[in-house]
C-alpha cells in the first residue's frame, strides 16, 4: 500500500486538493477566494494553514459539506488515502443523503409548468411582435440619422 507523506501544516487550498474534494488546486483556490470556505467557523484565505482537528465547511452541489481534518498531505494520492485525510460530521452526512435522496425522486417537469407550451398561433404571434420591435429599431435608427 502507498504511503502518503504526512506534514505538521499544510495550505488550506493544497489539503482540499489532496483530500479531493476538487479537481484541481486552482478550483480549490477559487472557491476559497469566493469566500466560499470556511474552517473553523471563519472564512479563509487559501493560505490558511491547516492542522489536525480543524473543520472545514463550504457548499457542494447546494448542500452544506463540513469536515474534521484528520491527516494533512500535500500529495495527491489514491482515494482510499485521500479519505483517510478527513472525517466528515454526521450532521453534513445526513444533510447529503436527504438532497440525493430529494434528487432520486425528483420534481416532475410538468408540475413546473403553468401555461404549457406554446401553440403554433402563439408562437406567430410572438414572431409578428418580435419582428414589429425590429422593423421599428430600424426605423428610428433612420430617423436618428
Amino acid at each position: 500500500m502507498i504511503e502518503l507523506p504526512l506534514q505538521e501544516r499544510v495550505r488550506l487550498d493544497k489539503w482540499l486538493w489532496a483530500a479531493r474534494f476538487f479537481k484541481t488546486r486552482g478550483l480549490a483556490a477559487e472557491e476559497i477566494g469566493k469566500n466560499r470556505i470556511s474552517v473553523n467557523g471563519q472564512v479563509a484565505k487559501a493560505s490558511r494553514e491547516l492542522k489536525a482537528g480543524d473543520r472545514v465547511s463550504w457548499r457542494q452541489q447546494g448542500v452544506l459539506r463540513e469536515v474534521e481534518v484528520r491527516a494533512l498531505s500535500e500529495v495527491r494520492g489514491p482515494a482510499p488515502l485521500a479519505q483517510a485525510l478527513y472525517v466528515e460530521t454526521p450532521e453534513s452526512l445526513e444533510a447529503r443523503r436527504v438532497a440525493a435522496e430529494q434528487r432520486r425522486q425528483g420534481i416532475e417537469p410538468a408540475h413546473s409548468i403553468t401555461q404549457g407550451r406554446p401553440t403554433k398561433r402563439d408562437r406567430r404571434e410572438l414572431e409578428r411582435e418580435q419582428r414589429g420591435r425590429v422593423e421599428w429599431d430600424r426605423w428610428s435608427a433612420k430617423l436618428d440619422e
